[in-house]
């Protein structure tokens, strides 16, 4: 059976784009006979930018209450937070001592920012690190990730190599990518990447009238109603056809290219779809996030068995070190 690990950022409340790109395809994952799936949420890495207790705590409770409404198994799999497990920080700093400086350095997190290091404090530029940790520790097979983490998933396992080889045993299983070339790129309201740093977000999880305000933000063109209108280069009709049925998004493709129809039709069709389709994880989700005892719960079985699994990567680790 193969394990799949994935992380995910306690960096606010998950939106459609973090839904269609990852939880959707991780839980289909975690759903098969032959894997074994561990999510952790990465509070540890928000500590990078995020300095706020309770902004982070609202972020944990809205990440974790997303996963569980889209159904991923707590009792077959193994869920939780990352800060509950401290044997990772303990794993980052044995690692650390294996991590070249120049693989850091030419680490994306950090370039990325090296331009202003006044900005830069240490544990964004040690992120690949913490990252291998997380990894490493629960003997993890496969890891999915996007093009954008693949490097530093190479640096995951550059350092299990050089482990391996420095002490002569297979201590580390060495994980793989696992990448999927058909996640779509999920566009934000201003027709950029819909990201929380753009603010560009539709959140689905927001009752219907908050829901209405963000679709009808989606920009378009200013095409009078009467004109036909290309599909294929609306935000609108991309995002619809990522959520409807494909008879539906044939009859709207239809009624684009036939005119006398209008973006604010099209916006109220794909706010349709959105309230029907996520009706049911809407509900789920709002349970979880008004029952904090109901998600402390399923966080607390998950971190029991994933320290279990911790303590024994560790206890090899420590071993070789001679501690």
């Amino acid at each position: 059976m193969a394990r799949i690990l994935t992380g995910i950022q306690s960096s606010g409340r998950p939106h459609l784009g973090n839904i269609l790109g990852a939880i959707q395809p991780a839980v289909a994952l975690s759903r098969s006979e032959q894997n074994n799936a561990f999510v952790f949420i990465a509070d540890l890495h928000s500590l990078t930018s995020m300095r706020d207790a309770g902004t982070r705590l609202e972020s944990v409770k809205a990440v974790a209450a997303a996963w569980l409404a889209f159904g991923f198994d707590t009792q077959r799999n193994v869920f939780y937070r990352q800060s509950q497990i401290p044997e990772v920080c303990e794993l980052a700093w044995y690692l650390s001592c294996f991590t070249p400086f120049p693989m850091l350095a030419n680490a994306h997190s950090f370039k990325d920012k090296s331009e202003n290091l006044a900005m830069v404090n240490a544990g964004l530029f040690t992120y690949p690190v913490l990252m291998a940790a997380d990894i490493l520790l629960y003997d993890a097979h496969f890891v999915p990730v996007g093009k954008d983490q693949k490097q530093h998933l190479e640096i995951t396992k550059d350092i299990a190599n050089a482990f391996n080889n420095h002490y002569q045993k297979p201590i580390f299983v060495v994980p793989e990518p696992k990448i999927s070339e058909a996640t779509p790129l999920i566009m934000g309201t201003d027709g950029r990447k819909m990201s929380k740093s753009y603010q560009n977000t539709i959140d689905i999880f927001l009752p219907k009238n908050q829901l209405k305000k963000q679709v009808m933000s989606i920009v378009t063109d200013s095409l009078p109603l009467e004109e036909p209108k290309n599909p294929d280069t609306c935000n609108v009709f991309k995002l619809f056809e990522l959520v409807a049925e494909p008879n539906d998004t044939e009859t709207l493709r239809q009624k684009y290219l036939a005119g006398n129809f209008g973006y604010g039709h099209a916006k109220n069709a794909l706010l349709d779809v959105l309230v029907a389709k996520y009706e049911k994880e809407a509900e789920a989700f709002n349970h979880y996030m008004s029952d904090e005892q109901a998600l402390e719960k399923e966080l607390i079985n998950g971190e029991q068995k994933a320290r279990e699994i911790a303590s024994k990567t560790l206890t090899r680790v420590r071993e070789c070190l001679g501690f």
